[in-house]
């Protein structure tokens, strides 16, 4: 094993993570939770379904029985192979069966149940019409910070997948911009994020001019011009978690409002930075920033919230966001990225993945924050 490849979670890690869910379940007041693939799916028991389709896959935690994954017959070898399959009860039903009724005998006929966010509306409606004295709730709602709390191996890996978009960053600086469209270098950035192993690449936004004005401008046929700032935010999986990390550019010299406007954005980032700590809501790390951006004069142009969470998804809880009154915990993780947009002209956004300590905060980006100047 190279000493970039992570050591693989093993069927202990898994087996821990299920009962820490079922647990904390319990302690919110349902009779268990029902996983289906995505995220929870691959972050509580390693399994991925090679296709996710109609056929109804279900994972089912509770705290007073073991944990049981319900999967297609032709399914079941996919299943097995999973890291954490050790872990689970399997049983399985076939084409032609009713996959509900086979659900049943692993639910309480009236349970409330937190149910993974990707689980279609065909299965929760299905699962309802079978057993209708059932309640259910999101797990963002009743169980935000399931995936919220990082061990260190997961903060490990989420370091190298932000160490691998900095490097992606670092190249990026010496390609051309100036006559290029915005998605001939979002394509670049794409390449090198899998050049540095990504195997997943979620967003990689150019927004150069006025199109950087737009928060969620990903990258367009717009010629890139001499004079334009450049908005550059992007992203993927490595390893299995993820990266998102934003700076911003200027095509040769930057006019003096610029340089201004990008310095207001840096020290918001900076300052709320420094106010991460245990303990503190994640509502005032976007209240720090925000200040710095108001006290500046551009408070109406700043329009999104400060920060998301990060792990196996490149967005989950927990949210630095006015009204979250989350307390940060060691090892959450999160992204913090204030903005300037200036509609019709500019905009300016610097991002890193932080990750909050018994000290403080710990970037997992380390690229400089300063606006470089490219060609």
């Amino acid at each position: 094993m190279s000493d970039d490849t992570p050591e693989p979670f093993t069927e202990q890690d898994y087996a821990d993570r299920m009962a820490r869910a079922a647990q904390d379940a319990a302690a919110a007041g349902l009779a268990g939770l029902l996983v289906a693939p995505g995220p929870d799916l691959v972050w509580l028991c390693g399994y991925r379904p090679t296709a996710i389709t109609e056929r109804l896959t279900l994972l089912v935690l509770t705290p007073s029985a073991e944990p049981r994954l319900l999967v297609p017959a032709l399914e079941l070898p996919d299943a097995q192979a999973a890291p954490g399959a050790g872990a689970v009860r399997m049983s399985d039903w076939r084409d032609g069966q009713d996959p509900y009724a086979a659900a049943t005998g692993l639910m309480l006929p009236n349970g409330r149940y937190g149910v993974s966010d990707s689980t279609w509306a065909l299965h929760l409606l299905g699962l309802q019409e079978t057993l209708p004295l059932t309640t259910y709730r999101a797990l963002t709602t009743a169980l935000p910070m399931l995936r919220g709390v990082k061990d260190a191996h997961e903060v490990a890996r989420l370091a190298a997948a932000g160490a691998a978009a900095d490097r992606t960053y670092e190249e990026i600086l010496s390609v051309p911009f100036t006559g290029r469209r915005e998605t001939e270098v979002a394509a670049d950035l794409a390449r090198l994020l899998r050049e540095h192993g990504h195997s997943q690449v979620d967003f990689t936004v150019v927004g150069s001019g006025p199109n950087g004005a737009n928060p969620h401008h990903e990258a367009g046929e717009r010629v890139i011009r001499p004079g334009d700032m450049v908005v550059l935010d992007f992203g993927g999986l490595k390893d299995g978690y993820g990266s998102d990390t934003t700076r911003t550019v200027h095509v040769g010299e930057p006019t003096e409002e610029e340089r201004r406007v990008h310095g207001i954005v840096r020290a918001a980032q900076q300052a709320a930075f420094e106010a991460v700590a245990p303990g503190v809501p994640c509502q005032e790390i976007d209240r720090v920033a925000r200040k710095v951006i108001t006290d500046a004069g551009y408070g109406e142009y700043f329009i999104h919230r400060t920060g998301h969470g990060i792990g196996v998804t490149t967005h989950e809880p927990p949210y630095m966001v006015e009204g979250e009154t989350q307390p940060l915990v060691p090892g959450m993780c999160f992204s913090i990225e204030p903005g300037i947009y200036l509609p019709g002209r500019f905009g300016v956004r610097i991002e890193d993945i932080v990750t909050c300590t018994e000290t403080g905060g710990r970037r997992l980006n380390d690229t400089a924050h300063e606006m470089a100047v490219v060609e």
